[in-house]
């Protein structure tokens, strides 16, 4: 094993592997905002809230009963 940190600088090694993380992470999170289904920061599109509606009757959605 030592052979190889030979070879690499450690230092080096670790920024690119966390640059890397960094560019996968971004390009996992562009990828989910692209999406309808799990676009966590528009909230509803109109299709969902009116299927939500049409379901439950309401706009809002359903209460968590309370605990006893």
């Amino acid at each position: 094993m030592w052979r190889i940190w030979k070879l690499y600088d450690p230092l080096r090694s670790m920024v690119v592997q966390g640059i890397f993380l960094f560019g996968l992470a971004a390009m996992i999170h562009l990828i989910l905002l692209s999406s309808v289904r799990f676009n966590w920061l528009d909230g509803l599109s109109q299709a969902q809230f009116k299927a939500m509606e049409a379901k439950t009757g309401s706009a809002m959605p359903p209460s968590v009963p309370a605990a006893k």
